[in-house]
């Protein structure tokens, strides 16, 4: 099992690597297995601290359940312990999420990133109970919290930490949902018990409120802007942070609250080069001129950054 101090840094949220014929709903196995093992080993080699998968990005609702199986036994394989690794069982229904947390401890899993079951609007107290009931349910896994209201239906106060703390294999966060005052305020509850990531766009100034790390998608198309933000933001320089913080959301560059660029997102990151992703699965493969034209351009300018970035960050490693 994990402990918040295990979690830091960059949390790289994986995209669910996709075979070319991903895109016909009649497919079946579509996991690219080839292009995970790659870009995940990539993406552990250049410096990610924490990986989680299937949540949006991940397609946690685009996947059937042997592909589901086959990637997390391949995750499982190629970060082999390197890293906290967080396999993703968010469902519409608690019962799944159950199939889900005893099918990936089997395989070997220590941690877990659950979400609120969200096809209906839960309330605080059954969304209290939800994370309860599997913590109890799974002592001997580490759970980290998805927290996304838009796709969940529900924001979660702050006021509901002081319950979810009680469980202690709730040990970690994703978060990005808050204004600076109520981040404050959740951290004067679960510092040192919960540790919260914040969106990359937040580090400056959340990491100094007692926010890890960031979780990042942009990441995939290379991980040095992010990875130079985040040392920025351990030494103080703010504004240094201020200034790569602005480069990464200014001029349509930031990652956006509700897919991205029309559903464009995965065919820019693989134009940006650094893994491929593959396609869209169903339904999401109908994607306009425009948006694809954006995303190309979105992919060009993160390339420009990784290559501003990748020196200072590999000589301050070697440091």
């Amino acid at each position: 099992m994990y402990e918040p101090r295990d979690l830091h840094d960059l949390m790289a949220m994986m995209p669910a690597f996709a075979t070319p014929d991903a895109i016909d709903f009649r497919a079946t196995n579509t996991v690219d297995v080839a292009n995970l093992r790659d870009g995940l080993g990539r993406m552990i080699r250049d410096g990610a601290s924490v990986i989680t998968t299937t949540g949006s990005w991940g397609e946690c609702h685009t996947l059937l359940w042997d592909e589901f199986a086959a990637l997390t036994h391949e995750t499982l394989d190629v970060a082999n312990k390197r890293v906290p690794v967080f396999i993703g069982c968010t469902s519409v229904n608690t019962r799944e999420v159950y199939q889900k947390m005893t099918f990936v401890r089997e395989a070997g899993a220590e941690g877990v990133l659950i979400g609120v079951p969200y096809y209906d609007m839960a309330t605080v107290d059954n969304l209290v109970r939800f994370y309860h009931d599997m913590a109890e349910a799974f002592p001997d896994l580490s759970i980290m919290i998805y927290h996304n209201p838009p796709n969940h239906k529900v924001h979660i106060p702050v006021s509901a930490f002081e319950r979810l703390i009680q469980s202690r294999n709730i040990i970690g966060m994703k978060d990005s949902h808050r204004t600076p005052l109520e981040f404050m305020r959740l951290m004067d509850i679960v510092r040192g018990k919960i540790s919260v990531f914040c969106y990359q766009a937040q580090v400056y100034p959340y990491m100094d409120f007692g926010a890890v790390g960031c979780w990042s998608v942009d990441a995939w198309m290379g991980p040095w802007p992010v990875l130079r933000l985040l040392k920025a933001s351990r030494d103080h320089d703010v504004e240094l942070a201020k200034e790569v913080m602005a480069e990464l959301t200014e001029r349509g560059v930031g990652e956006g609250r509700s897919g991205a660029v029309d559903n464009a997102r995965k065919p820019g990151f693989a134009h940006a080069g650094y893994c491929n992703p593959g396609p869209n699965r169903p339904p999401f493969v109908e994607i306009s001129e425009p948006s694809m034209a954006k995303a190309i351009r979105r992919a060009e300018y993160w390339k420009g950054l990784c290559a501003k970035y990748r020196p200072q960050v590999e000589e301050l490693a070697a440091i």
